[in-house]
């Protein structure tokens, strides 16, 4: 008779989410560039010292790249266990998970533009 299957508790899950997020910076170049381009927006936001709000939109930007960054990364992590040749279909699958982070990025470069450009423009002014 096989065991019985157990949901693991909160900490267990949790300790298994941490995990993986610690393997995923260690090992994807593209999650550690977003990673310190995040850091550099939340230093241009203190130096341009944003509004609260501001300071929401910009960390859910960051946060919404980050987490597609490794969505991205555990699909291609799982087409390369069930195809580990090369198959179009696979090639497809990864291409369109890389299409959803281009997205996010995209949407958090239009945001920073919104936030950034008065400061930066009126920083400009008074510096000409």
């Amino acid at each position: 008779m096989g065991s019985i299957y157990r949901k693991p508790g909160f900490l267990r899950s949790l300790n298994q989410a941490w995990r993986g997020m610690i393997y995923t910076v260690r090992t994807q170049k593209h999650v550690q560039f977003h990673l310190f381009a995040g850091s550099a927006v939340l230093l241009l936001a203190w130096w341009s010292e944003v509004t609260r709000h501001e300071w929401l939109i910009l960390i859910l930007a960051i946060g919404s790249v980050i987490g597609a960054e490794v969505m991205n990364s555990a699909i291609e992590t799982v087409v390369d266990m069930v195809q580990p040749n090369f198959h179009p279909l696979a090639g497809m699958a990864k291409d369109i998970a890389a299409g959803a982070v281009l997205v996010t990025a995209i949407q958090a470069v239009v945001i920073g533009f919104v936030v950034f450009l008065p400061p930066l423009l009126r920083f400009a002014s008074k510096m000409f």
